[in-house]
């Protein structure tokens, strides 16, 4: 089986392990990644920002990277790729404003198509009105907003992921090795141990 072509959304500060993470690990099983973000181009940065969980009421937030797109958000119709990957963050707050963002996610939902969702992602999920009926893992915080659009939230560990149909959702960046591997699984991606 080939790679599979998956359409990664992004923004300014969106979280940094969240981005790197599936974006390095889905390419290195064979997948194109192409990361796309609203009003920039094909070699322009998003900021991105670490969150940790120290012990506070919420998590911390830290500078991380410069992540480079490779794609240009204007350019790209959903039609062409298999899959949609939404890392979570602070991005999502405004990207879900964004109504091409919107039509983009409605448009992997009603094909179909695999996506993957992690923390606040949720909010994107919430804002394209693809949640409803379905059980869906997010940041705690965001559980308000998975309910309000008709969705059930999965309360589970932070390391572990939910698959739902063609949507895997996770609660925050430690559920990587469960929610990468669950997307993968929905994708058909086979990898083997000899």
């Amino acid at each position: 089986m080939s790679g599979r072509r998956i359409l990664m959304i992004v923004g300014d500060f969106g979280e940094d392990y969240e981005i790197m993470v599936p974006f390095q690990a889905l390419q290195a099983v064979g997948h194109t990644v192409d990361a796309v973000c609203p009003g920039k181009r094909a070699g322009e940065s998003v900021r991105t920002a670490i969150h940790d969980f120290e012990g506070d009421q919420t998590y911390s937030e830290k500078p991380g990277h410069n992540f480079a797109l490779n794609s240009d958000f204007d350019a790209v119709d959903p039609a062409d790729y298999d899959a949609l990957c939404l890392p979570g963050g602070r991005a999502p707050e405004y990207l879900r404003l964004d109504e091409r963002v919107l039509a983009a996610v409605r448009h992997f939902d009603e094909t179909g198509k695999p996506i993957a969702a992690i923390c606040h992602a949720a909010q994107i999920l919430a804002a394209a009105g693809v949640g409803r009926g379905r059980r869906i893992s997010a940041y705690p915080a965001c559980a308000p907003e998975v309910r309000l659009g008709g969705g059930e939230y999965a309360e589970i560990e932070v390391t572990d992921a939910v698959t739902d149909g063609h949507l895997v959702t996770a609660p925050a960046w430690p559920a990587h090795p469960a929610w990468i591997a669950q997307f993968l699984a929905v994708l058909g991606t086979r990898i083997s141990h000899e």
